[in-house]
């Protein structure tokens, strides 16, 4: 429920004061101001009343940038993580859990290396397999903040040793280097931070082709895909999954790794089609895709790239329900037992279940796929554009009647206009 006049918070009060004073200063209206966040005017009404807190660091950075002014001056006293500040810190529902990471790899994490010649002490290559091996847990099971913890450590030291190293480890540490970016980029991919995910993956283009492993090469620009669809860059995600798809098929290989990278980048090709509501291309991508799969014969994740028959039916269900087709989306989804993948897997596909639901208008169905998903995944619900998106049309369609889980739900992920 939004607070009354009576139980603003002050804090939130003085916040929508301050976004009021500067739109009115730049002469922009509340609808103005609105449309450029893709918000609506109620909303950015609440919000300039207090009625509507602004807790999502991304969504702040937004509204300062479209106001010409720092996220300091929107909010005195914000966080110097957030801000570059050395300010007193605030609550940690201003921060996001990679927000660390992102800066660090803003910068280059080896200056002091290039520069001063510096040559620091390195651990054994197997503790940084092991090290490697853990951020990929991390990422796959969604524990995001620790995923920060360790790369901000990691990443330094992996960049250091491939330009110090002279024992022969140079190019499994480039290796090492390139599946650190590629879980980094995977990981801001989750929390819809498109650009950070695009540096990591290039990053990860190039230490894997250092290494050389051009197969890693290959996993690298799928990460790029995800990224470039994030940023709704259908056109340079079509390209980059097209031309590394041709380089395989060339290729011509029956390798387990080399058909998973290629059935990989073929799902990512029909995720671009269905974002572009190119239905025919989008289904001829999945129907490529399951070729592939029946000819690897297990589900694998080679590459952290999760493919096989099962992971080709929950893009299949994705697909379906990017491109309006509901009624496909829960008869294929609701066959598939995805409890031997990992929760983003598994949260994924309960996700779009609840959006194929929430298509059909089945409000109670859409609710529990959601909630179970946040369950196993909870940044995917409360991060994810399309979950936001059917919890918003879930709560439009409940109108008065909506339940206390949902406007629960739509609170955590900010889908309440």
């Amino acid at each position: 429920m939004k607070p009354t006049g009576r139980d603003v918070d002050p804090q939130d009060r003085a916040f929508g004061q301050r976004v009021q004073k500067f739109r009115k200063d730049r002469g922009r209206t509340q609808a103005e101001l609105a449309a450029a966040l893709g918000k609506t005017s109620s909303w950015m009404s609440q919000v300039e009343r207090g009625i509507q807190p602004v807790q999502r660091v991304d969504l702040l950075q937004a509204i300062a940038d479209e106001l010409g002014v720092s996220v300091q001056q929107l909010r005195p006293g914000t966080s110097p993580d957030l801000v570059g500040s050395s300010l007193t810190p605030t609550p940690l529902a201003l921060s996001n859990d990679l927000d660390a990471t992102r800066r660090l790899i803003s910068g280059h994490p080896a200056l002091r290396t290039l520069l001063l010649n510096h040559v620091p002490e390195g651990r054994a290559l197997e503790a940084l397999r092991a090290d490697v091996v853990d951020l990929w847990e991390l990422t796959h099971s969604g524990r995001l903040a620790q995923v920060s913890d360790l790369a901000i450590a990691l990443v330094p030291e992996l960049e250091k040793a491939v330009r110090t190293r002279q024992d022969g480890e140079t190019a499994e540490l480039y290796l090492l280097l390139s599946r650190t970016y590629q879980a980094l980029s995977a990981a801001f991919v989750r929390q819809d931070e498109a650009d950070a995910a695009w540096v990591a993956a290039d990053r990860a283009v190039l230490a894997a082709e250092r290494s050389g492993n051009a197969l890693h090469v290959c996993a690298s620009v799928f990460r790029m895909v995800q990224a470039f669809v994030r940023l709704r860059s259908l056109g340079q995600a079509e390209h980059a999954a097209s031309t590394a798809i041709e380089a395989l098929e060339d290729l011509n290989s029956d390798s387990p790794e080399a058909l998973s990278v290629l059935g990989s980048l073929h799902l990512a090709m029909a995720l671009v089609h269905a974002r572009a509501s190119a239905r025919i291309e989008a289904r001829d991508e999945i129907a490529k895709a399951r070729t592939i799969a029946a000819r690897l014969g297990e589900n694998r994740n080679d590459f952290n790239l999760e493919f096989g028959p099962i992971n080709v039916e929950i893009q299949a269900v994705s697909t379906a329900v990017d491109l309006g087709d509901a009624g496909e989306a829960l008869d294929i989804g609701l066959a598939i037992d995805a409890g031997g993948l990992s929760p983003e897997r598994q949260g994924r596909l309960l996700m779009d279940l609840g959006r194929a639901h929430a298509q059909r208008r089945h409000g109670g169905d859409a609710l529990e796929c959601l909630l179970r998903a946040e369950v196993i995944a909870p940044e995917l619900i409360q991060t994810h554009n399309a979950a936001r998106a059917a919890i918003h049309e879930l709560v439009l369609i409940a109108g008065a009647n909506a339940s206390r889980d949902l406007l629960d739900l739509a609170e955590r992920a900010d889908a309440i206009d």
